[in-house]
């Protein structure tokens, strides 16, 4: 007898038989249980996860003449006759030889014909959506009125082309992608019962090519098996199919932690010597930190389609990536796979680009950078604020009112020698006058605090601003502030409401803000004041960068 292929030999001949398709099987047993077995069905679903398969059993099934719990016996005449392609009631159609609207005419004629031998007539049309709109139409009455015992049965991997007059009259089946742990359990099972020696990381290797078809999946089995007989081993395969060993990945994970600039070219020059496709590697190595990922986020490996060897491996980094390591990883992994596709030198493209992965500094070594500088420029404001305060006896305000009495407001402005320090002491309790009302005094003894709160609070952005900016005055409860930042006002209204609430905390009553922006400073070249920025001079200085134009 000459050899039959795995995917038809082992071809499920029950719906108990059909794997990783429960909630479609066993609707249909009840569906014949119960008597209730529409006159059309459709099932759609990727390529090799069985939808022929189902369909033939359903057919059989119908048909059989001996059911057992509503399976086919698979001994009766009947049974026989279908699974040797004989039976002239089981009509197997290929939709896409078959396509033109003569064959349907030819297909609705003979519908109004009685079964030969069994109970019904089953049309099973393979590829349905490959008929064409002239087909479908043709077909629309007999489809939705068919004869009492005829059954059509539509099979289709691409269910957007069948139109929706065709797919509102049929019942439709949606078939899922088999898991890579089912596909491993079965083809487990085939090489036991073929007695062929295979361990579990070939089982993942090649259930992970197949991805999600199991047809596929046993058509790899019979060319391992061909090339490596009955003993199999991971390596052999992983050279036979030429396929990216898992072992790279974790090579480049561990360079990574290590700051290793040497795995970025010698990993080029692996995928370049084994001739792997260099997206097929960048799409590998994202789903790779996906994992990582995946294990630092949930604590646990199970989540991971992968052999166990490798769920343990992931295991380990645990503790080593955090989630925003992670993340930026994964963002430059995607941008430079989209840049790759445009890429002339290919190889050039994957060795700069791992080295600059590889470079990447991890979030804390960031974080403990901006709060050493932060720390530093504390310590130097407080310093010059103490040397101000012992380098004069007296405050250094003046108080100028307008010499105008029928003005109702008071206006004060602080002298020059005031607008050159952004901070004035160390003072943070508010002091009012006698009658209590608020004066310039009480601003500039409380304003060191007032910007340490906002800092300790809103972080950064807000607390750098309001370091650099000078207070020039102080109107009915409103504080006039200067800026060299053009986008100071935005910032101050955006925040509004948080600085009149901190402002009630410091000054004892509701405060606004009026910020005005120092044309002086815009005029200067935007490479001087990006000079003069601390926090930019900082990045620069500690992580090496430059200046791009």
């Amino acid at each position: 007898m000459s050899f039959i292929v795995t995917a038809r030999k082992w071809r499920p001949q029950k719906f108990d038989e059909v794997v990783g398709q429960e909630h479609i099987t066993t609707t249909l047993k009840n569906a014949i249980r119960q008597n209730r077995i529409a006159h059309a069905y459709i099932f759609t679903g990727p390529r090799g996860v069985g939808k022929t398969t189902t369909a033939r059993i359903l057919a059989k099934t119908l048909n059989c003449l001996n059911p057992v719990d509503c399976e086919p016996c698979n001994v009766c005449e009947l049974c026989n006759s279908i699974q040797n392609s004989q039976s002239l009631d089981i009509i197997e159609i290929d939709g896409a030889s078959n396509r033109g609207i003569d064959e349907i005419r030819t297909l609705r004629d003979s519908v109004k014909y009685a079964p030969a031998s069994g109970k019904y007539k089953v049309y099973i049309i393979d590829e349905v959506h490959m008929l064409t709109k002239e087909s479908f139409n043709a077909f629309l009455k007999t489809l939705e009125e068919p004869p009492s015992h005829t059954i059509f049965i539509f099979a289709t991997t691409d269910i957007q082309k069948v139109p929706l007059t065709i797919i509102s009259r049929c019942q439709r089946f949606d078939f899922r992608r088999i898991q890579l742990d089912t596909t491993k359990e079965l083809l487990k099972k085939i090489a036991a019962a073929e007695k062929i020696d295979i361990d579990d990381r070939t089982l993942t290797i090649i259930a992970k090519k197949a991805d999600g078809a199991l047809r596929d999946a046993e058509s790899y089995f019979d060319q391992v098996v061909s090339f490596c007989g009955n003993q199999i081993d991971s390596e052999t395969v992983i050279k036979m199919l030429n396929l990216i060993d898992d072992e790279v990945y974790f090579l480049l994970s561990d360079a990574v932690l290590d700051k290793d600039f040497k795995k970025a070219f010698e990993t080029a020059g692996i995928i370049y010597a084994n001739g792997w496709s260099y997206a097929d590697f960048l799409e590998g190595l994202v789903e790779h930190f996906r994992n990582i990922m995946t294990v630092i986020l949930t604590e646990r490996s199970d989540l991971i389609e992968t052999a166990e060897v490798y769920k343990q491996k992931y295991l380990t980094y645990q503790d080593k990536f955090s989630e925003g390591d992670i993340l930026r990883l994964l963002n430059f992994l995607n941008k430079t796979q989209q840049e790759l596709r445009f890429s002339q030198n290919q190889k050039l493209k994957i060795e700069i680009a791992l080295t600059q992965l590889i470079g990447l500094e991890k979030t804390d070594t960031l974080s403990k950078l901006i709060s050493g500088f932060q720390s530093n420029e504390g310590n130097k404001s407080e310093s010059s604020s103490r040397e101000e305060v012992k380098s004069t006896s007296t405050p250094s305000v003046s108080y100028t009112y307008p010499p105008d009495k029928k003005s109702k407001e008071n206006f004060t402005t602080v002298s020059d020698k005031v607008h050159q320090s952004p901070v004035f002491t160390n003072v943070t309790e508010v002091s009012q006058t006698s009658s209590g009302e608020l004066d310039m005094q009480a601003i500039v003894n409380s304003w060191k605090g007032f910007v340490q709160s906002i800092r300790e609070e809103r972080g950064l952005t807000l607390g750098t601003f309001f370091n650099s900016v000078k207070v020039i005055g102080f109107e009915n409860n409103r504080i006039k502030i200067s800026s060299a930042d053009s986008h100071g006002p935005e910032l101050i209204t955006l925040q509004n409401d948080f600085l009149c609430k901190k402002a009630q905390q410091y000054f004892g009553r509701k405060i606004v803000l009026d910020c005005i922006v120092n044309d002086e400073h815009t005029k200067t070249s935007p490479e001087k004041r990006e000079e003069s920025d601390p926090y930019i001079t900082a990045i620069m200085k500690e992580l090496g960068g430059e200046r791009l134009s």
